[in-house]
């Protein structure tokens, strides 16, 4: 089948690697423009980009997906469907009506529409996500659905274990929607849950919540955003690893104790195993605290 794949984020471009070595490798890639990344905050192309060009694609980086030129470089590619994966730009009409477009959505739908699905299952103690694979529609991943299939979150899961099993189970519904054309069935309204964008507040380890839900936390934004925890002096301390604790601290402090750093908790307390200092490199919290003697 005729492709154009619409796409940004690595989760999108472990899709199109798959999807391209099949029948159905898209003639066209539209991702969004570089744009400042790192650290240094060098512009950079998308995840997306550069493995199209590695897999000799044509790319296309619109500033707005939706504009006219955007849509004539689409129709000049004459696809019979538009893949559309963590694309992370609204597509609206009347480019909605020009092409069948299929969405590979990380999660069961109706549950976790949205832009943080893998992040938010995780931090809420689901013990299963999965794929869908959806029709685009004006409204948020609202769209009837044709497959789905459901993965297990473990206990020890992180974004960085779940989500590359997400990709291949993704890729695998996606060809398999191009391939078998499955029909539709209409959304539940009535199970809808919504997966906000990851913000500064998301991020923060607050001592009033209980330390389980804190290493949810932890386990749900790594490796690729990372959680914070407020030092006494005002810093931020980057958590890529934690364990929650029965004892520690009163709720709210830092303190290091046998060689542990751990930060009390409305319930118990979470031990930060794996941190990372403003500026440094991620260390085990025994050899942060032989730098930090005083938390």
């Amino acid at each position: 089948m005729r492709t154009v794949f619409a796409g940004t984020s690595s989760f999108a471009s472990s899709v199109l690697e798959r999807l391209a070595a099949t029948d159905h490798r898209p003639v066209l890639v539209v991702t969004r423009p570089d744009r400042p990344r790192g650290r240094g905050r060098r512009v950079a192309p998308p995840p997306v980009a550069v493995v199209a060009r590695q897999l000799g694609i044509e790319v296309a980086q619109p500033a707005d997906v939706n504009d006219e030129a955007a849509r004539r470089r689409i129709a000049a590619a004459s696809p019979e469907v538009v893949c559309v994966c963590a694309f992370g730009a609204l597509i609206r009409e009347p480019l909605l009506s020009d092409h069948l477009m299929l969405n590979v959505h990380p999660s069961l739908l109706p549950r976790w529409r949205g832009a943080a699905p893998v992040e938010r299952a995780i931090m809420a103690g689901d013990d299963r996500i999965g794929v869908s694979i959806m029709r685009v529609t004006a409204g948020l991943d609202s769209g009837p659905v044709c497959l789905q299939e459901p993965e297990p979150i473990s206990p020890d899961d992180t974004y960085g274990s779940l989500a590359p099993r997400l990709e291949r189970l993704g890729a695998r519904l996606l060809i398999l929607a191009l391939s078998e054309r499955p029909p539709f069935r209409e959304q539940d309204e009535a199970g809808a849950t919504y997966a906000d964008k990851i913000g500064t507040a998301d991020r923060l380890l607050d001592p009033s919540r209980p330390a389980s839900e804190l290493e949810r936390v932890v386990r749900a934004l790594h490796p690729h955003i990372g959680a914070r925890a407020a030092l006494p002096d005002g810093e931020m301390l980057t958590v890529h690893a934690a364990a929650v604790r029965d004892e520690g601290p009163p709720p709210g402090r830092l303190a290091a104790e046998g060689g542990r750093l751990l930060l009390g908790c409305a319930n118990g307390a979470l031990e930060l195993r794996i941190v990372q200092p403003a500026g440094g490199r991620p260390m085990e919290a025994a050899a942060y605290l032989r730098g930090h003697a005083a938390v």
